[in-house]
């Protein structure tokens, strides 16, 4: 084409794909100094997803870190017509959630303690004030309402265009009509793109091709589980009544979101349960066009629509927007770097939050590709937490109908995932569901909860439907035999002459000890956050089994990855899904062990194993216990299961779940990566400097040190609430003399002590022991006293707080 200008022979960074999301991280490239970037786009700007979005920028998040990134965003759109000369369209009137049933009110009330938890304001307001705030609202339903000032909505095309401006005057380049049609790889590593164009090397590529990112990334490998579906929304044409603009309406009882649009309305939907799209129904050619209209599948949106704005019976419609927006799997964007592709990062799938994200988004990745790390843990996107199973189409096209719908359920605890389940089994599924068992899903694989219930349970915030059954299988642990199924644990063999040193180098705790050994260790990054915590068996002077958390696999492994010298002579192989892991815990597991010729494992030290034969099933035992009681884990070969697990069952042992593991580790104080530990936390704070041996050099000793010296602001501490009907979840904030000073990270109800328990991240002026404090349950401050020791300990008397400075048997 005549006057096109020419692609570049190297680009450091290439961004594919011209959305918000690419335009962003452009942007924030240019403004890291990375001045040589380029945007490739294979048709235009905006095309695609971003130029038909709602652009509805909601601040508050289900976690401070991705709450962060739309503060972020938020900063930015609001600056940058200053900047950059161009008006980017926001408009600042806030957002107005309503409740129509007491369990919305509760889940709203929940949001609105996280938003004071997290610093953005939001208050409860009557649905008298509701009504004001919306006059053309039918507020006869409405039992109570949430209003965040902070929150508002952005033009997408002018956003666009004052991000490229910004990107372009610090060197950042855009080339439209410019379709990247492979991904060159060399040695694991990105090495350049060949396009329509022509081809560019670099040294790292930036993938944030919308709706095309799942195609875009198979061109290097990879699998990015990413499948559109068509998102709905009505216009009208001008209405009487509505002047200027409004705060947007989330009516999320009825699936509705609604706002004003140039004197009009705009009513959009995520109905229950949505419609895919297949890739080959959008073509390469998609670009601004739109889906047909489906007035049939919107109807029961639009009924719930005339019942909340009975204006909309006289309304004039102008159309009915069809467009496609992309899901993942988990209803979480994908960001950060592939696992098995150095230098490919990932900006997509973003659950149609990519106006409201993108501005922090875009930053987090352009600071993730500069930088090898997120600005803080984002570990809840991390692209590598999916298993390859949920990249198939079938899978895919079944979830994702399903993700669209849950955008606006109330988040109850023990929801779970309906379709595309049973893709990855346990050795024992068969088994599990003989005994009535009651399955999540993670990494793929179906995981017993608990077990004997025979109908499905209710979902609520109050004390759950099974609660009685999970108090059954903690009494199984505390006062016989509990068989917990652990096999969904991530097992990594690390091999090798150089093994010792490689482990002794990434991990903090003393890598050195004998074979028969299992040590506690954690991988930390170099700022003394955690990146993993495990456990690691030593099965001989050159080899260990790492066992780390179900979802971490590929990111652990990616991590170990990361850091081998070359010359290091270590190899690194999966065996996740090779073996089967059964926790053998309580005060009868002695006994049992006797009954099957198996009591000479009693004989094992704490954190030790060995190899062992139970009923003709060569295993491995190490003397472990994430429950708090007199245990074992039992590592077979997965076809050895069934045959192991009925020699213990015979014995005597009964199945538990992962809800009674749950509260006994929590009263027990063992911390859960993903709940207590995380990539900003250190293991001063978090108390675990037990685990570390400062006296030898590991990655992210320097910043340990110095937390150690400076003491932390910050520590964990467990809290016994005072009312045994209190159900605190996790993510509450926690008050001292009425001040928020940190947050819960786990809770359950402990059943060995009768109380309910909560582990929580504080100030550290108010971890004392005996201190009273208060956890804020939807509105509610329930009080509770501070202990920095496991609350249970079987090793002695039950112990509970009675009041301040004193402690008396339970």
């Amino acid at each position: 084409m005549t006057g096109r200008p020419a692609l570049p022979d190297r680009a450091s960074v290439i961004v594919i794909g011209g959305g918000v999301m690419g335009c962003s991280t452009l942007y924030h490239l240019a403004k890291r100094g990375v001045t040589d970037a380029i945007l490739l786009e294979r048709n235009q700007l905006t095309s695609g997803t971003t130029w038909h979005s709602a652009a509805q920028v909601r601040a508050l998040r289900s976690t401070r870190n991705m709450t962060e990134l739309i503060r972020t965003s938020i900063a930015l759109y609001s600056e940058l017509e200053e900047e950059t000369g161009q008006a980017t369209g926001w408009i600042n009137k806030g957002s107005l959630s309503i409740a129509t049933s007491e369990d919305r009110l509760t889940h709203i009330k929940r949001q609105e303690a996280l938003a004071r938890l997290f610093g953005v304001e939001a208050a409860s307001i009557s649905p008298g004030e509701a009504k004001e705030r919306w006059p053309l609202m039918n507020a006869d339903d409405v039992i109570g309402a949430v209003f965040s000032p902070g929150d508002g909505r952005v033009s997408p095309s002018d956003l666009c265009a004052a991000l490229v401006k910004g990107a372009k005057a610090r060197g950042g380049r855009i080339f439209e009509e410019t379709g990247v049609t492979g991904i060159l790889t060399r040695r694991g590593r990105i090495a350049g793109v060949e396009t329509t164009q022509g081809t560019v090397r670099c040294d790292a590529i930036a993938l944030t091709a919308g709706l095309w990112s799942r195609e875009a990334a198979a061109m290097a490998g990879m699998a990015a589980p990413i499948w559109a579906c068509e998102h709905f929304y009505l216009l009208t044409k001008p209405v009487e009544g509505l002047s200027g603009n409004v705060p947007t309406l989330s009516d999320h009882d009825a699936h509705l979101y609604i706002r004003d649009d140039s004197g009009g309305l705009l009513v959009g939907c995520f109905e229950p349960m949505g419609k895919p799209i297949a890739p080959e129904t959008l073509g390469h050619d998609f670009a601004f066009q739109l889906l047909p209209e489906d007035w049939g599948h919107f109807e029961p949106m639009m009924l719930n629509a005339l019942h909340r704005l009975p204006i909309l019976e006289t309304a004039e419609v102008k159309t009915l927007l069809n467009g496609p927006e992309s899901f993942t799997p988990d209803g979480s964007f994908l960001l950060g770097e592939a696992a098995e592709t150095r230098g490919l990062f990932l900006g997509c799938g973003m659950n149609s939050v990519g106006v409201a994200t993108g501005g922090g988004a875009g930053m987090a990745l352009a600071h993730c590709i500069t930088e090898g790390r997120t600005p803080f843990d984002l570990s809840e996107v991390d692209p590598k937490r999916f298993p390859g199973c949920f990249n198939a189409a079938e899978h895919l096209a079944a979830r994702v109908p399903e993700v669209l719908g849950k955008h606006y359920e109330i988040a109850y605890p023990g929801r779970q995932w309906q379709t595309a389940r049973g893709l990855r089994t346990l050795p024992l599924q068969d088994v599990w569901q003989a005994e009535k068992a009651h399955f999540d899903q993670v990494y793929g694989f179906e995981r017993p909860l608990y077990f004997g219930k025979t109908t499905e349970p209710r979902l609520r915030f109050g004390k759950p439907d099974w609660f009685e059954e999970v108090g059954r299988e903690v009494a199984l642990a505390h006062e016989g035999a509990a068989l917990f199924d652990q096999s969904t644990f991530g097992m990594i063999r690390v091999e090798g002459p150089d093994a010792e040193s490689f482990l002794n180098r990434v991990c903090a705790n003393d890598m050195t000890r004998p074979p028969g050994r299992a040590i506690y260790t954690a991988m930390l990054n170099a700022h003394g956050g955690f990146e993993s915590d495990l456990t690691a068996l030593r099965l001989s002077d050159e080899s260990y089994r790492l066992y780390v958390g179900t979802a971490a696999i590929r990111r652990d492994i990616a991590w170990l990855k990361r850091h081998l010298d070359d010359g290091e002579r270590v190899t690194l192989q999966d065996e996740t899904g090779d073996f089967a892991v059964l926790g053998l815990m309580g005060p009868n597991v002695p006994r049992l062990l006797d009954t099957i010729g198996a009591g000479d494992l009693n004989a094992i030290s704490y954190f030790s194993h060995a190899e062992c034969e139970i009923a003709g099933v060569k295993a491995r035992s190490a003397r472990l216990s994430y429950v708090g009681e007199y245990g074992f884990e039992i590592t077979c070969r997965r076809g050895d299961a069934r045959a192991l697990y009925d020699a213990l069952y015979q014995a005597g042992s009964q199945p538990a779940g992962l809800f009674a593991q749950t509260a006994m580790r929590i009263e027990k104080r063992f911390l859960a990566m993903g709940h207590d530990l995380d990539a900003d936390i250190t293991p001063v704070e978090a108390g675990l400097t037990f685990a570390i041996d400062d006296k030898k050099p590991f990655i992210g000793r320097d910043a340990v040190l110095r937390c150690r010296e400076e003491g932390g602001e910050k520590t964990i501490v467990s809290i016994i609430l005072d009312d045994q009907g209190a159900v605190p979840l996790g993510d509450e904030p926690v008050l001292d003399g009425g001040r928020i000073i940190g947050k819960t990270t786990s809770a359950a109800f402990g059943y060995r002590i009768g109380s309910p328990v909560a582990l929580a991240l504080v100030e550290r002026t108010s971890a004392m022991e005996g201190n009273t404090l208060a956890i804020d349950i939807a509105g509610d401050h329930a009080s509770g006293l501070v202990t920095l020791e496991p609350v249970f300990d079987p090793t002695g008397a039950r112990m509970r707080l009675s009041s301040p400075g004193t402690t008396q048997a339970a």
